[in-house]
């Protein structure tokens, strides 16, 4: 089953034009689309009645990809956050049990800064953080080269197979050492697969906020030869995987909206069991 949607809820006009109470974006969200991912976590360990409110306005089968917070990737500090790393990691899976206990968890998202490479200390760490968040489904995703050199795409494979860590299939500029190429392979019963767009320009800009630095390298819109593409990819992935899990975070311009439902019917996808869509009385 190939499950496509967003990164993020909040900011799709394309979704959203005759929507006249903006607090009901989830649930509108959650007619058009049967998964999200949640970028809330990696920003602040999220209240329970923030996760109570979207289990509810979620549909039974929808699927959240939950982000890890930044303080346990290395993109923050953990003296931030919490007391200590294991303080921090207890919060995060008290956030997340919730979601997993409703059947909502599709996964668990590590994704690790461009400068984490392929070293001893850090494979260590991932299996740190496998160990502590064991009984959830955990997806592994890098933004260094490093893991898929010639010589090392194979081991990088085999260790994510034998940790059973999902492997993200990420499409994204290729630029140099902080990128990674498409690699269309799976290391679990599940997948999932990031579409961050193509803006190379965008990907290595410098001297930005974080903001201007959001706005500009997420600035893509996927033309008709590029998903039909990835359509075929996703195609292969779904022969092999379970469930293949699907976000579009091109989102800079708008455009991953319209690119996520273009892709839906290339693959003539329709999902049932969705949020009930609102009319328009006229």
């Amino acid at each position: 089953m190939i499950y496509i949607g967003l990164t993020g809820w909040g900011d799709h006009d394309l979704l959203y034009a005759d929507l006249t109470n903006k607090n009901e974006k989830l649930y509108h969200y959650g007619a058009h689309f049967p998964i999200v991912e949640l970028d809330a976590t990696y920003y602040s360990v999220q209240p329970e009645r923030n996760i109570q409110k979207w289990i509810k306005e979620t549909p039974d089968n929808f699927k959240f990809i939950v982000k890890i917070h930044q303080a346990l990737t290395g993109h923050a500090a953990v003296e931030d956050f919490a007391a200590s790393r294991m303080e921090l990691i207890e919060q995060f899976k008290t956030m997340l049990q919730p979601i997993y206990d409703a059947g909502k968890l599709g996964c668990l998202l590590i994704q690790f800064p461009p400068w984490y490479d392929c070293t001893t200390v850090n494979i260590n760490y991932i299996i740190y953080l496998k160990n502590h968040f064991k009984q959830f489904p955990i997806c592994i995703e890098f933004r260094n080269d490093s893991w898929f050199t010639s010589d090392m795409k194979e081991h990088t494979l085999n260790f994510l197979y034998e940790q059973q860590l999902i492997h993200s299939v990420c499409d994204e500029p290729q630029a140099g050492h902080g990128s990674i190429p498409f690699v269309n392979r799976i290391t679990h019963e599940d997948a999932l697969v990031r579409f961050h767009g193509r803006n190379i320009a965008g990907w290595t800009k410098k001297d930005l906020s974080d903001q201007e630095w959001r706005d500009v390298r997420y600035l893509y819109d996927y033309n008709e030869t590029e998903l039909k593409f990835l359509a075929k990819e996703l195609q292969i992935l779904n022969q092999k995987a379970r469930n293949v899990y699907v976000v579009f975070n091109n989102n800079s311009g708008g455009h991953a909206a319209g690119n996520a439902k273009r892709m839906c019917e290339i693959l003539n996808i329709e999902y049932t069991g969705l949020n009930f869509k609102q009319l328009k009385l006229f």
